[in-house]
């Protein structure tokens, strides 16, 4: 079976992160969006909510499954059996950075390989940040979410 881990804080799940699992969808068996904690990144969203939102917009595709982790992604990837590591690149400073950690990845767990994938230009410029931004302004976000945020604001 080919298995793959798409990990990210997904806080929250864009339209961009949509794209990117929609092109690789074809060519897995099984799909793990594997939500993490960043420890460079503040949570505004739980870990519990984030878990809702994206297991509902994928509850009738067999392939998804959603899993929270902490620690390396590598060592989730190890322990679902997976052989690779689906990183979205939304520019060249996304790749730059996601190149570096892979590499790293790759010293760490031979075994897993990184697929970088390109988002849409259509979603190039959507980020979680960007989102939460627009959601704490009340701005309108949902062009760039497939679900309504919560209505408590920071």
């Amino acid at each position: 079976m080919n298995i793959a881990v798409f990990a990210g804080s997904f806080c929250p799940y864009t339209k961009g992160h949509e794209d990117i699992l929609n092109k690789v969808m074809p060519l897995f068996d099984t799909i793990y969006i594997a939500i993490g904690h960043n420890v460079r990144k503040q949570d505004v969203f739980s870990v519990e909510e984030r878990m809702e939102w994206i297991s509902k917009l994928y509850a009738n595709n067999d392939k998804i499954r959603v899993v929270t982790y902490t620690g390396l992604t590598v060592d989730l990837c190890r322990q679902v059996g997976a052989q690779y590591l689906i990183r979205g690149i939304r520019n060249s400073a996304d790749y730059q950075m996601e190149q570096e950690m892979g590499l790293i990845n790759e010293q760490l767990n031979a075994e897993v390989k990184t697929l970088f994938v390109p988002t849409s230009p259509k979603w190039a410029a959507v980020s979680s940040s960007m989102v939460r931004e627009l959601w704490a302004l009340k701005a309108d976000y949902s062009p760039f979410i497939s679900y309504p945020l919560p209505e408590k604001r920071p």
